[in-house]
């Protein structure tokens, strides 16, 4: 059977590893784009379908954070559903970035809201700090094809807090989340020699990448950071496997690229960024 993380792989080999995050604020909306007539979440679906339509030739998935969609309420969860549908009718791999991370049956709803009916994505982002008991749930429709994609270390300052503190092994906190992970996503290998339990890695601290991926070499990389975040193309081609085996995401460098592009079209200069990224990933792997 071909998973969703196998489709992913190949969409990565024949376009690249970006992933362009949907994280659309209303405020990132060009002024003269929005139309009055129509509600906040209704000009977000616009805006989204342009950057889908401008995009998807060099995108190798798509992210949608439902936080920014939450926040608008039914509005916003239309929205949410009309952009799921969007990219899905495109064939390009999408991620609900929802970042569940309760147990049993709280789970197992969670599972079914977003595997399957009106929010149904190819991949979900989990948060695994209750323990194995919070993503146990998901495994039956990883089972069936589906993806996951759970947090290990993180891009942000705050990861210092926990996930860098010391075992009495050696081992760092997420080293342990890591190592489990890993070990349960054994039971879901591919076609493509990569599980589909996938890690989210944080490409803004990069001492370890090297060694992050050699310890986790089957594992798919969901790798947050890039641009906005400070991570650059020279530190994120540590964590990729010969320019595959991840996928790199980018929200607001993308959405806003047309801020720092005059007088291009924003959906042009969303288009233009994934390029240039794409790119830079691209040589920044060749000199591995």
């Amino acid at each position: 059977m071909m998973t969703n993380m196998d489709k992913l792989h190949q969409a990565v080999a024949q376009r690249g590893p970006v992933c362009v995050g949907l994280d659309t604020d209303i405020s990132y909306l060009p002024q003269e784009f929005l139309r009055s007539e129509l509600t906040a979440g209704e000009n977000i679906v616009r805006f989204n379908q342009a950057i889908v339509d401008a995009t998807k030739g060099v995108a190798g998935c798509f992210k949608v954070q439902i936080a920014y969609y939450e926040a608008l309420g039914l509005d916003g969860m239309m929205a949410y559903k009309k952009t799921l549908d969007y990219i899905k009718s495109t064939g390009v791999p999408v991620i609900a970035d929802i970042k569940r991370g309760d147990i049993a049956k709280t789970a197992e709803m969670y599972a079914k809201a977003h595997f399957s009916g009106d929010f149904e994505a190819d991949f979900i982002t989990l948060a695994p700090y209750m323990g194995l008991d919070s993503i146990q749930p998901y495994m039956p429709f990883v089972e069936q094809g589906k993806g996951v994609f759970v947090l290990v270390r993180t891009s942000n300052p705050g990861a210092k807090d926990f996930e860098y503190e010391k075992l009495a092994d050696g081992r760092h906190v997420y080293d342990m989340v890591g190592d489990k992970l890993h070990q349960m996503g054994l039971s879901c290998m591919g076609e493509s020699g990569y599980s589909s339990l996938g890690l989210v890695i944080g490409g803004t601290h990069i001492e370890e990448a090297t060694e992050i991926r050699a310890r986790y070499k089957d594992s798919f990389f969901l790798i947050p950071g890039y641009g906005a975040q400070g991570g650059t193309a020279q530190d994120i081609a540590q964590y990729l496997s010969n320019g595959n085996g991840g996928v790199v995401n980018s929200s607001r460098g993308v959405l806003l690229a047309y801020k720092k592009q005059p007088g291009v079209e924003f959906a042009q200069a969303a288009y233009n960024e994934c390029v240039t990224m794409k790119e830079a990933i691209q040589n920044a792997c060749n000199l591995l």
